[in-house]
Order: structure tokens, then sequence, then C-alpha cells
């Protein structure tokens, strides 16, 4: 893809959803976290199925202490890798505690220093918290990012660098939720829906969907 096409691409993203959201619902940086931790390998719909009674009863890291693992457990059982997660996230809220006031850093090293928390997630909290300009590369935004030539790479860590490198400065905020949304509504995996495609004049993709 061009540069001309690329800002192209992102200009007509941005005249079709000019603020993106993430999906994940949340009332602090701490919520979001423990959010986007759980929604590793899960949906957005059944990590905010679980979390609507989880947040009302641990709302911060010291709630979630004292809820403690097993009721923990409890609410989030639905999800995918639930145990995993769960020690995951009584570990990250001790130490947000011991070593962060109880506040979520907006600082990469000591995010990914928390457990449970790799370069993905540290790069949705950065942006979606704190309004940094990164770019976390998911199975949608791989897929996005390869197929029409946005980005092309052959891992997560190489689309992310690419995207980062190619994508003009004015639509970087905002470039994380704009592929995610695309690649799971619109360039769906099995059958992409190209005739309501926003960016299709400006996508690569060589099998495009007429109808």
């Amino acid at each position: 893809m061009t540069p001309a096409a690329r800002r192209q691409f992102y200009a007509a993203l941005r005249a079709h959803n000019p603020e993106p959201r993430t999906e994940l619902l949340y009332r602090s940086n701490y919520q979001l976290l423990v959010a986007v931790i759980l929604s590793a390998q899960a949906t957005d719909r059944s990590v905010n199925a679980a979390t609507r009674e989880l947040f009302r009863a641990a709302p911060t890291p010291a709630a979630m202490l004292e809820l403690g693992l097993a009721g923990l457990r409890r609410r989030i059982r639905t999800i995918g890798l639930f145990n995993a997660k769960a020690r995951h996230i009584m570990a990250a809220s001790r130490l947000l505690l011991e070593h962060h006031g109880g506040a979520v850093p907006a600082d990469r090293a000591a995010l990914e220093a928390l457990p449970g928390v790799g370069r993905k997630t540290a790069n949705v909290v950065l942006n979606a918290a704190f309004g940094e300009p990164t770019i976390a590369v998911d199975t949608h935004i791989f897929r996005v990012a390869n197929r029409t030539g946005l980005a092309p790479g052959a891992t997560p860590r190489a689309v992310e660098d690419r995207l980062v490198a190619l994508t003009p400065a004015e639509f970087r905020r905002h470039a994380h939720h704009w592929l995610i949304l695309l690649g799971r509504y619109v360039c769906k995996a099995r059958r992409p829906d190209c005739p309501h495609c926003p960016v299709r004049r400006w996508c690569g993709y060589a099998d495009k969907v007429r109808a």
C-alpha cells in the first residue's frame, strides 16, 4: 500500500468512526487492566458479562485482594483460562498496592512486570487509559494488516512495528481501535464483508467478496 493510499485508508476509518472506543466495560484504569487480562483468548462480550458483577464486588486492587482468589474464580469461571487469569489478577493487584500505591502505572516496563501483562495487554492499557499512540496487534489486527496490505508482517510484533512506523501521526492514537473493529465486524476471517467495507477502495486483498 502506498503512503497516499494508507492515509486515505485511515481517513476513511476516521470518517466512519471519529472517536472509537474499546468495547470492554470499565470505570477506572485498574478495571481496564483487569478486563484486558481477562480478554485474552476470550470475547469482550463474555468479559463484560463477568465483570459487571466482579467490579461491583471488587472495584479496586484492595477490594480484589479482600474478595480473595476463590471469590474471583467464582465470578470469572465462564471465561476461558479463568484459573490462571485469577492468579494473575490477584498477584497484579498485590504488586500495584505494594509498588504503585494502587494505581496502574503509565509505563510499559512497569506494566509488563505485572503478572498476566504482556506486550499486547500493555499496549491496550497505554492506549486506552493514557492516550499513548500504541497499537496492540491481536488476531483481528494481524489479519487486517496482512489481508489489506496496510502493514504486512509474519508475526504480531513485526506487524506492530510496521504499523507504528507507517501509520501517519494524526491517525496513530486511534489506529488500534479502528483496525480491531474493522477486523471484528467487517474484515472477518471466514467471510469478509467487502461490499460494506469503508476502506475497500484502498484494500489490496486479491479475493474481495463481491456480494
